[in-house]
């Protein structure tokens, strides 16, 4: 008999996805078979890419990597990861605030559904200080990202900083 097909969801609002993030997807792909780049549509925040452009971006980057899909999400995360048929959700941790954070949102996932296990997974060393906050500021303070970010988002957040409708008189 073949072993079930492990599916996870790795939630959040990749705005922009960063190096780190692909970093762990790369490690959750090699532990699930199936894992769902999901991009949560928050109403509250003021993204620096819109919905659609994102998932466009994480489509472009994510091109050919075996087992990795995208999509985006409103509501609870296990209420999606059911949906979706996953049993695990992927989170990435870079410092002591983000395991209690994570720890949280775990233990409160947990009590909604305890099937959906949480499984948190350290960024590599080279990216463990980068996030999409940090790249947001320094791409509108007019630094560079490389490095940072995948070359297709260098060009996506050039266009964004850059394009005809960022122009001032």
């Amino acid at each position: 008999m073949a072993a079930p097909i492990r599916t996870a969801v790795f939630p959040g609002s990749f705005d922009p996805i960063t190096n780190g993030h692909l970093d762990l997807i790369d490690q959750a792909a090699r532990l699930c078979d199936r894992v769902i780049v999901a991009v949560l549509k928050n109403t509250r925040k003021t993204p620096f890419f819109p919905v659609d452009e994102r998932l466009a971006i994480l489509r472009d980057v994510l091109a050919g990597r075996s087992g990795v899909e995208v999509d985006a999400f409103a509501g609870l995360l296990v209420d999606y990861a059911r949906a979706k048929g996953a049993g695990v959700v992927i989170r990435g941790v870079r410092s002591a605030a983000d395991l209690d954070y994570e720890r949280q949102m775990a233990l409160t996932n947990r009590h909604l559904d305890p099937r959906v296990d949480t499984v948190l997974l350290l960024p590599s060393a080279e990216f463990s200080h980068v996030s999409s906050t940090l790249v947001r500021e320094i791409a509108t303070l007019g630094g560079s990202v490389r490095g940072l970010v995948p070359p297709a988002v260098e060009s996506w957040i050039e266009r964004r900083t850059h394009g005809p409708e960022t122009r001032t008189v």
